[in-house]
């Protein structure tokens, strides 16, 4: 018996239920489905999973592991050949893993169930509810009709149940065309929902599947063969988004009609994120135009590509947990899935020292060929990251941004005549600057204070401002990607006239730069993930070697500075 939470506004541990939780506690605590749970995640293998799946990934599995018992299904829709490859089986299977879930002892596909879903073909034939139609796929279209007029029924409607049984048989021996005929239900050409007039059940497709290879050419309709399926399994909830919402009808008629076991359809809203398209349509378009390096762009909103980019796991989980299930669509800004990154990865990624934006400090009172070695620990929190040992020289690269020749008020960071901390290292002020023809700074000139030795001063004189640095000599130059929303408009779907979302790209998503990190940073192996102390998290990229190390940025850190910037202006 399941141990889910009595169906009220909250459970007993003090957290609201969601409206989907809600109705599985109801049917636990009556008795339903002899108090089982059992949901599936049903993706089709013709693409790489996104934040959508990802959504539902959480909720399935989640709302199964929430129950003693619960079990979710990890289901391969396969019904399509043309668009189905093992490519993407093997992705999905990756996906759900790393996320952190485990679908048992073997996935399922509905193209085991071909033969069964064959045999409730040729019952529904045999009951009158069924029809082979041989009109071509724009007149069917024509007698559907319209929101508000009926549909017209076919001239093939009124077939004899012999001559169906003897035309699918056929159809299923290859006889026929692609195209030629489909087998459609018998249901209500007047009906309401345009879904319920006589919906196509099979078609004829002649193309080599994956699994079952040319042992078909005919294959089930996704409505056909899904709510099939489900039953075949046993599921207790079948738990998809809200665009099949007109399909429960045609789900729920096919399992009444045929008198097999009955699973529950519930829907809910999709995920919608800012500048950001979550359709498979428009991700494939992406791709194939060549807008993206490819399926894991660290710009997608694809599974892989999040991995890539160096997006935790649990801050997917985190996302998907804070966004909640709801009823209704509305849109989820991007910033709330960059913060939940940054607050997963702030907990455990290691820091280290990187300039992304480099301008050179040379330190006049400080030996040329010195070299000192600083200790400086890899978390501050953890001690048991250990420790790492950092190079220190005459001349030092720190970002462009934290020297200003003429400082604001509040900017605690480098300017003439100011003293600040380098970080674990020495105490340093400035003396003068460097520029060149064009008035650019090229060099800034600095003295320290030999007895600030590790970053601290015996007689306690405050420094406001410590900065990151890398020296010049030990610097390892690195390939840095700087990414940013791949769409400038906020919601990318909603295009003006004449237009489309590709319109809306942002030339600026990915700028790659020759950032300088320090010799430890050189190690990092590809998915590794850490902080460049006081500038944000990155991960190693797939490409990176240790002769040419190359880092994706994952997420910034709030700059404090730009912040106080904004409200003086």
């Amino acid at each position: 018996m399941s141990k889910a939470p009595v169906a009220t506004e909250e459970n007993n541990e003090g957290t609201s239920l969601d409206f989907i939780r809600t109705i599985i506690a109801e049917d636990c605590e009556s008795g339903k489905y002899d108090g089982r749970v059992h949901t599936r995640f049903p993706p089709e293998p013709n693409g790489y999973l996104h934040l959508g799946h990802a959504k539902s990934i959480c909720l399935n599995f989640g709302i199964a592991q929430e129950h003693e018992g619960g079990i979710c299904n990890l289901r391969f829709d396969d019904t399509n050949p043309l668009k189905e490859e093992d490519e993407y089986v093997r992705s999905i299977q990756e996906d759900v893993t790393w996320l952190g879930f485990d679908w048992g002892e073997k996935p399922f596909y509905t193209s085991d169930y071909f033969e069964v879903l064959f045999g409730h073909a040729v019952k529904l034939i045999e009951m009158g509810k069924a029809y082979v139609d041989h009109s071509t796929p724009e007149a069917i279209r024509e007698m559907r009709g319209t929101l508000t007029e009926p549909g017209t029924e076919s001239p093939y409607r009124t077939r004899s149940v012999e001559e169906n049984l003897d035309l699918f048989n056929r159809m299923r021996n290859g006889e026929f065309a692609d195209g030629e005929c489909v087998l459609r239900a018998k249901i209500d050409m007047a009906s309401p929902n345009m879904i319920m007039r006589d919906p196509a059940l099979y078609r004829i497709r002649r193309a080599t599947h994956h699994r079952t290879g040319d042992a078909w050419c005919i294959y089930p309709m996704y409505d056909f063969a899904h709510c099939l399926s489900d039953s075949q399994e046993h599921i207790t909830h079948s738990i998809c988004t809200l665009e099949f919402e007109n399909n429960r009808e045609l789900y729920d008629w096919l399992l009444e009609t045929l008198g097999v076991y009955r699973p529950q359809q519930i829907e809910f809203a999709r995920l919608n994120l800012t500048h950001t398209v979550l359709s498979k349509r428009k991700l494939i378009q992406l791709v194939e135009e060549g807008h993206v390096r490819g399926w894991d762009d660290p710009r997608m909103p694809t599974i892989s590509g999040l991995r890539r980019r160096g997006c935790p796991p649990e801050a997917i989980r985190e996302f998907c947990s804070r966004i909640g299930v709801a009823k209704a669509d509305s849109m989820v800004d991007a910033a709330m899935l960059e913060f939940c990154m940054r607050e997963k990865l702030n907990a455990v990624a290691p820091r280290l020292m990187g300039v992304v934006d480099p301008v050179k400090v040379v330190i006049t009172n400080y030996p040329e060929d010195q070299v000192d070695e600083f200790e400086m620990p890899l978390h501050p929190e953890l001690e048991e990251y250990g420790k790492r040992t950092v190079p220190f020289s005459r001349e030092l690269y720190i970002e462009r941004a934290d020297f200003r020749e003429e400082a604001p008020r509040k900017f605690f960071r480098l300017t003439v005549g100011k003293e600040v901390r380098l970080r674990y290292a020495y105490y340093i002020t400035c003396t003068d600057v460097v520029k060149d023809e064009n008035g650019e700074i090229t060099e800034i000139h600095c003295t320290y204070d030999p007895e600030t030795k590790g970053g601290w001063s015996e007689d306690g004189r405050k420094v406001k401002g410590t900065l990151h640095w890398v020296s010049v000599k030990h610097a390892v130059p690195a390939e840095v990607r700087l990414y940013e929303p791949l769409f400038e408009k906020e919601n990318p779907n909603k295009v003006e006239e004449g237009k489309t979302f590709i319109d809306y790209i942002n030339p600026d998503s990915e700028k790659i730069i020759t950032a300088y990190l320090e010799p430890r940073l050189a190690e990092c192996k590809a998915g590794e993930r850490v902080q460049f102390e006081r500038l944000g998290y990155y991960c190693a990229d797939l490409d990176t070697t240790t002769e040419k190390p190359v880092f994706n940025r994952t997420a910034t850190l709030r700059d404090s500075w730009k912040r106080v910037e904004r409200n003086q202006k």
